[in-house]
């Protein structure tokens, strides 16, 4: 009878520290990721009149195609990272008759990346630049690695980024 409260009671034990285990804050729990992964670069390479082949080839296949609205694919991403909130993302194209892009909605806009969408300077808002500050410095020494460098850099050329147009939302 001692023997089996002694087990019964190393069993309950254990099976409390396996149950503890799974909620203790230094366990890993994994990410969870759900659906199709949709980058602003794929956004901004659609274009209105593309064929849905042409948007397959760009976008991938779409998560959901609905029956009751053939002209519309749904592309949804959702992460849970770690047993934190989930996230999610969401883009819907739509088609014409002749099975051209005709429009898009959701979480990304064409030719607005994140970074200017968080930042503001797509509405508008501009951040005052900094001035280039005054240093009292000798010039470099003739001949020396210094003097190379400073010689390389002025005669970079800038180039302009060209700046995608965005996608015509209108159909016409």
């Amino acid at each position: 009878m001692q023997k089996t409260k002694l087990l019964l009671t190393s069993l309950s034990l254990t099976g409390l520290f396996a149950l503890a285990g799974c909620s203790f804050p230094g366990v890993y729990k994994i990410d969870i990721q759900q659906g199709n992964v949709v980058t602003q670069d794929m956004i901004d390479q659609l274009r209105p009149g593309m064929t849905r082949r042409q948007v397959r080839f760009i976008m991938g296949n779409p998560l959901i195609t609905d029956t009751f609205h053939a002209d519309r694919w749904d592309y949804l991403y959702s992460i849970q990272p770690g047993g934190t909130q989930r996230l999610q993302e969401r883009v819907s194209l739509v088609f014409d008759g002749n099975d051209q892009l005709v429009g898009l909605a959701g979480d990304f806009m064409p030719g607005v990346s994140r970074d200017q969408a968080i930042l503001g300077e797509d509405s508008g808002v501009t951040t005052p630049q900094a001035q280039p500050q005054q240093q009292d410095e000798t010039p470099p020494v003739p001949g020396s690695l210094l003097e190379q460098i400073q010689r390389e850099v002025d005669q970079v050329e800038t180039v302009p980024v060209p700046v995608p147009e965005p996608l015509d939302t209108d159909p016409q």
